[in-house]
């Protein structure tokens, strides 16, 4: 049975994590001391660096009556479904019989819109394809050490939160621990996960920061198109269906922006008066930069491991030695706006490009 907020701060309260209730009220009383906590560099810099950054970086696109319209959750056994104002945001799927690594699923814009395919897609409205491999947004590569996370041949295995969901200053942030497990079962790594859910302008930013460390010799990263943060977005998004991919530089359709670096792309497509989208953003402060994987059926995805797949150059590797940190950042922008008005992906990528700095 689904349980309320309250009773899941409750709940996980008393296993130690210490969550507290949040409501609207209490958020808007608090935005003043999260302006006060940007006032004082100490603070910023010794305490909680990259949260209060956001924090003060949304302050710029919200207006503090929408503090009030706040994030919450609700645990299930195998995922914890996020909601906004009452209307769905996503689900964040950690367990699943098919789908062997967490992922989102049922992504929504601030307007209620589902940005991502329908999950699991139905026949003769989707196109039913690679149903477990794109369930909606997803971190997955199809080369670890030789092992396949993408088609779901080796697991990333969800071991425990290491940060309990809490909603405050107008983001719902938490922490995950995985493991990846090889296909024949012994552990390569564990993941760190933090994520970060924020409505910024008229959409919401949704951040995924990914610490890896290696538990066994020879770990590395392989060269393959099916590597990094990706998308799968609803059909009636899909340039088939009329919509458009643009990229950071300018350049549009999937041919045009496939195999090419770019800091963002764009999927969006036109729906009534509103454009509805999601842009993807490769972290700045990942090791090299993201070439973009785009098709026209809907998928993106962002890739900083391609070098071979997309340029014909040297196949690469990027090993990472036991007990070292890997660090990706990347980033999704959800968002829905009137068809007239100019796309706000400029301002909201310079604001998370600069988040972790």
């Amino acid at each position: 049975m689904k349980q309320q907020h309250s009773a899941r701060a409750r709940g996980m309260a008393s296993r130690g994590f210490g969550l507290r209730q949040s409501s609207g009220a209490l958020e808007l009383r608090s935005w003043p001391k999260a302006a006060e906590d940007c006032r004082s560099p100490r603070r910023w810099r010794d305490e909680f660096p990259v949260r209060l950054m956001l924090a003060c970086w949304l302050m710029a696109f919200v207006p503090i009556r929408a503090v009030a319209q706040d994030f919450a959750f609700t645990e299930q056994p195998d995922r914890l479904v996020i909601t906004h104002a009452t209307r769905p945001v996503a689900h964040f799927v950690f367990k699943d019989e098919q789908i062997l690594r967490p992922h989102f699923a049922h992504v929504h814009t601030p307007d209620g819109t589902q940005v991502t395919r329908t999950h699991p897609p139905v026949a003769g409205k989707d196109a039913v394809d690679h149903a477990t491999m794109h369930p909606g947004l997803w971190l997955a590569f199809g080369d670890v050490s030789g092992n396949d996370f993408w088609r779901n041949k080796a697991t990333v295995r969800h071991e425990r939160f290491t940060g309990a969901p809490t909603v405050k200053a107008g983001q719902l942030t938490f922490a995950t621990e995985s493991s990846l497990v090889a296909t024949n079962g012994t552990s390569l790594a564990t993941l760190g996960s933090r994520f970060a859910v924020s409505r910024v302008g008229e959409g919401f930013l949704l951040t995924w920061e990914a610490t890896f460390t290696p538990t066994a010799d020879g770990f590395y990263f392989g060269d393959q198109e099916e590597m990094g943060f990706g998308v799968r977005v609803a059909t009636e998004l899909t340039e088939k269906k009329g919509g458009v991919i643009t990229s950071s530089g300018g350049a549009t359709t999937a041919k045009a922006t496939w195999g090419k670096p770019a800091n963002w792309c764009d999927y969006s497509g036109v729906l009534g008066d509103r454009r509805v989208g999601i842009a993807v953003f490769a972290g700045p402060q990942n090791f090299r930069a993201s070439w973009f994987h785009n098709r026209d059926y809907g998928l993106m995805v962002a890739n900083p491991f391609g070098e071979n797949a997309f340029t014909k150059g040297t196949k690469s590797r990027v090993p990472v030695a036991k007990g070292e940190t890997f660090r990706l950042r990347f980033g999704a922008w959800i968002y829905s706006h009137r068809a007239d008005q100019t796309s706000g992906i400029g301002p909201v990528w310079e604001g998370y490009a600069r988040l972790g700095n």
